[in-house]
């Protein structure tokens, strides 16, 4: 399993994320990461099977607890994961 560089950004909330999923905990980082399984197993990270449909998931956590705010947290959080997975293509495992 690949560690998680703590100076790429969102390194923090992809590793909350990871720990979540370990850990049976489906959190709002955990979807995160699972939204960007495909990905992050290219890069060399550890990510479970991903279940039907996260983003899906992920939107109905935020909804419940932002309400009308949920889409900007939502795009938020994928902007982070983006940004993650690219500066993580740039560094060596």
């Amino acid at each position: 399993m690949r560690e998680i560089n703590d100076a790429l950004p969102g390194a923090d909330l992809i590793r909350e994320g990871l720990h979540d999923l370990e850990r049976g905990v489906e959190s709002v980082p955990a979807l995160l990461v699972l939204v960007g399984a495909p990905r992050l197993r290219r890069l060399g990270f550890d990510v479970p099977d991903t279940p039907d449909f996260p983003e899906d998931r992920l939107y109905d956590e935020l909804a419940r607890e932002y309400g009308n705010s949920a889409h900007s947290k939502y795009n938020a959080l994928i902007r982070r994961l983006v940004s993650f997975e690219r500066a993580a293509t740039c560094v060596r495992p």
